[in-house]
């Protein structure tokens, strides 16, 4: 389940990536006007936002693509948790303060890699709890 969850979380960090390209690039051009449903006036006044707003999307993905090439496995899943945590809580706020559409292309990617990270693919949990020791197996 640990190539899931890679999947999922690199899905999320390429989502941010378009984001960040959307928002400081592409804000004013027929695309970026589209996606965020702007007119050309309000985007020429709110570029300089949207731009620091791709910036942050940018950072997002930049920590969900560390936590992807980490080599500690523990810190690798702690990166993930946390920067999908951010996601999560970004996205919560998007939603309620600027539209409920920024939950589900957010938020739901997000909360999937979240879940599937945390009860598929956590080094933290000992899966072999429940398995009798080694020792104990060979005395039967």
């Amino acid at each position: 389940m640990l190539v899931l969850s890679k999947v999922l979380v690199a899905v999320v960090a390429a989502q941010h990536l378009f984001f960040l390209v959307l928002e400081m690039f592409l804000w004013t051009r027929p695309l970026g006007l589209k996606t965020f449903r702007n007119t050309p006036e309000r985007a020429e006044m709110t570029r300089v936002l949207a731009a620091n707003q791709g910036l942050y999307n940018g950072f997002l993905a930049a920590g969900l693509l560390w936590s992807l090439t980490a080599r500690s496995e523990l810190f690798a899943f702690d990166l993930k948790i946390f920067f999908l945590g951010c996601v999560v809580v970004a996205a919560l706020y998007g939603g309620y303060s600027v539209s409920r559409r920024i939950l589900l292309i957010q938020g739901l990617p997000a909360l999937l890699a979240l879940a599937v990270t945390i009860g598929l693919a956590n080094p933290y949990l000992d899966l072999d709890c429940c398995k009798p020791a080694a020792e104990t197996a060979m005395i039967r």
